[in-house]
């Protein structure tokens, strides 16, 4: 206790000064170097030949396999570029359904038998590699003893250098090849939106031949001093605080919102920054966010799979970066209780080869009419998944944040803004139920599809409590929380997206077979979906306990329990939505199932155990010791003032005195029920009866003793407790 007790003064007094030291870069424009450590098409081009190099591009744009000759080419070339640069090892970079990434590095170096030496990188080994699949999440897929897992090159994400390795982005599959990644599910989920997507605007335009799924990704994150952090034992072993009363100021004079950014996180920034446009991701926007310390960068738009290969990139440079500033990233979603969580912002849109985006509209009623068609086909889809896509998402960390401090609740519904939401109404009540004559189209084009550019500008206006947005050319889901892989839920939204469109072309052309002309045939089927979609379009306070009754009578489903949530991906409805696309198989659903589950446990067991250890090792005794230093006060006032004036005197220490002792009560007992209850939870044999048990008996623990814990550090002396505190995390810059 003594120790994290001087670390803690030890800590605020380094913060306070100002270690933001860097050492002198000369300026140059980001141009000049951004992709300099990428093996992009312009790297590419200078290393392949000229057959080695168009092979590569069509298996990059068009999903051409590559065969093993020419692996063996490009194989060379990449090694030659990345030796140039300085790598020595080279690694398959995947992404393991643990929520990091991993890499296994091999040396270029080989010896032969005459103990030469001599760099070698075949094309087998860029191809396939394999390493070992046991210890990673696998939801009953492999056994422990089954250690065989393949990685398999990702040509569409280009490979890149860090710390002299060379990294190939992977999918990672298991011996019987079952996706034991995120990866593997995205790229499957890519590719049936475009075979959906292409068919529709093939009504529109014959020169759409692709569509590729656009992403941004938002990323919210906090940043504090490393000796602050290093002095809370629940921040290094959880990402969050697990006790810690609210300061008298945080974030309610939202004077840290766009504000100045403090000098050393702008060095930081600048830093990261450096780091990561050498990479290829194209940063663009920082700023600070609404709680103190709380920062948000953003990239642009990029293709899906990319986008979210440079954000789990990103993160681990960013954690890399700080170290080197004394600072502490924390991406978990609720470091710090009462002030705005963390999130990571998705903003999805579809871009075809031509280069429109097609949640945008355009300047003909027949672009606008095609804007129409995938927009309310988001929609839809958004209504059928909804309880799936927000699933997809829930976390033992997300659900700490989710309904809170501007972050959304656990209910999908879609915001549209006033003028969308009226546009949609005129197309509903404009379109008839039965033939159109010449003069009703022609005003339904012209008067409303075709002045849809003209009012939208400015007019879709943004709700934060929508978890699901539509904002001038794309839709946000603002519900997935800072440390998850987007992955996860693009691939739900893709998949649903893909039905929904397969089943419009459906409807469309059986309106057609019975003789109506195409374009109403869309319209018809435009202001069906419309009138199927009023329900999950809500414009109001997501917050407020009216609309999670409404939402209710609505028939929209509710994350009442993230146990619950987790078996929205076996539901009878998700296994049709994967299988129809090859998403998933059911034995990969039931797997990512349990996966979550036992990560839930896990979680929730580690900060149970760091609570108890913290309770009854770090505060208990700091309590009795102060108790004891009021005792003795007590009794020196009962030996000045005697019998006749004690109790005037003392009132004051002996309410202090009682209110300790029942808090420390309150702990001890409480720490003892929780620590028996996660004993009969381990008990359980499955994840999932260990997960109900876990959120139903042990997580209302760490609340109520979190609440007595908060009520002694305002009464113990301050210069007594071992823990950094809120006002001192929060508020030192």
């Amino acid at each position: 206790m003594e120790n994290y007790q001087n670390l803690r003064f030890s800590a605020i007094s380094n913060c306070l000064k100002h270690h933001a030291k860097r050492d002198h870069i000369e300026e140059t424009n980001i141009s000049e170097y951004f992709a300099s450590n990428v093996f992009n098409r312009i790297a590419m081009r200078q290393y392949l030949s000229k057959e080695a190099f168009e092979i590569l591009i069509q298996a990059i744009d068009g999903g051409e396999k590559l065969e093993r000759k020419h692996a063996n080419q490009i194989a060379i070339g990449m090694k030659n570029w990345a030796i140039e640069k300085g790598a020595t090892h080279y690694t398959h970079w995947f992404q393991p359904l643990n929520g990091s990434t991993a890499e296994k590095h091999d040396a270029f170096i080989e010896i032969d038998k005459d103990r030469n030496t001599f760099e070698n990188f075949s094309g087998d080994l860029l191809i396939q590699q394999e390493p070992d699949a046991s210890s990673f999440p696998s939801g009953g897929l492999r056994n422990t003893f089954e250690a065989r897992g393949y990685t398999a090159w990702d040509p569409s994400s280009p490979a890149f250098i860090i710390d002299e390795t060379l990294c190939i982005p992977t999918v990672f599959v298991s011996y019987t090849g079952e996706a034991l990644d995120y990866k593997t599910s995205l790229l499957k989920s890519q590719e049936a939106i475009n075979e959906t997507a292409v068919e529709i605007c093939q009504l529109f335009d014959k020169n759409v031949r692709n569509v590729s799924v656009s992403l941004g990704l938002e990323q919210e994150y906090f940043v504090i001093d490393s000796a602050l952090f290093y002095a809370r034992p629940d921040l290094i072993q959880t990402g969050r605080t697990l006790m810690g009363h609210t300061p008298a100021k945080d974030q309610q004079l939202e004077d840290h919102y766009f504000g100045s950014i403090p000098i050393k996180i702008a060095a930081f920034m600048k830093d990261f920054e450096t780091e990561a446009y050498k990479l290829g991701i194209p940063l663009k926007t920082r700023h600070n966010e609404v709680a103190p310390h709380q920062f948000e960068c953003a990239p642009t738009f990029e293709e899906a799979n990319l986008a979210i290969d440079h954000n789990q990139l990103l993160m681990s440079l960013m954690k890399k970066i700080a170290k080197q500033h004394n600072l502490k990233i924390l991406f978990h979603e609720k470091p710090f209780a009462g002030i705005n969580g963390s999130g990571k912002h998705c903003n999805w849109s579809l871009m075809t080869n031509t280069g429109k985006n097609l949640l945008s509209p355009g300047k003909t009623p027949r672009n606008n009419l095609q804007f129409l068609t995938f927009f309310v086909c988001t929609i839809k889809a958004a209504l059928k998944h909804g309880y799936l896509l927000m699933s997809s998402i829930e976390s033992l960390s997300n659900s700490l944040r989710l309904g809170g401090q501007e972050a959304p609740p656990a209910i999908l519904s879609v915001f549209l803004g006033n003028t969308l939401s009226n546009v949609l109404d005129s197309l509903e009540n404009s379109i008839s139920e039965t033939k159109m004559t010449p003069d009703e189209k022609t005003d339904l084009k012209l008067n409303i599809v075709g002045k849809i550019p003209e009012i939208m500008p400015d007019n879709t206006d943004r709700n934060r409590t929508s978890p699901f947005a539509f904002t001038g050319n794309r839709f946000e889901f603002r519900a997935p929380g800072s440390s998850c892989n987007a992955s996860a839920p693009t691939t739900v939204i893709n998949t649903a997206v893909a039905q929904q469109l397969k089943l419009f072309k459906e409807n469309v052309d059986l309106l057609i077979s019975n003789g109506i002309k195409k374009d109403e045939a869309i319209f018809q089927t435009l202001k069906k979906y419309i009138k199927e979609t009023k329900d999950i379009r809500f414009e109001g306070n997501g917050y407020s306990s009216e609309w999670h009754k409404e939402a209710k009578e609505r028939g929209l489903k509710i994350i009442n329990s993230i146990t619950d949530a987790f078996d929205a991906y076996t539901s009878e409805e998700s296994k049709s939505l994967f299988k129809e696309f090859n998403i998933f198989s059911e034995k990969e659903l039931y797997a990512r199932n349990e996966i979550l589950n036992e990560e839930f446990v896990k979680k929730l067991q580690i900060e149970s155990r760091v609570l108890g250890d913290i309770a009854i090792n770090h505060i208990i005794p700091t309590a009795i010791k102060y108790q004891n230093i009021l005792i003795e006060n007590i009794k020196g006032i009962n030996s000045i003032f005697k019998d006749e004036n004690f109790q005037e005197y003392s009132q004051t220490q002996l309410k202090i005195l009682k209110d300790i002792s029942t808090h420390i009560n309150e702990i001890r007992s409480q720490t003892t029920e929780m620590i028996q209850a996660r004993k009969n939870a381990n008990k359980l044999d499955s994840y999932l009866d260990k997960a109900i048990s876990y959120n139903k008996y042990v997580l209302p623990f760490l609340e109520s003793i979190r609440y007595h814990i908060d009520k002694l550090e305002l009464e113990v002396d301050d210069s007594m407790w071992s823990l950094p505190k809120y006002r001192e995390m929060l508020l030192l810059h």
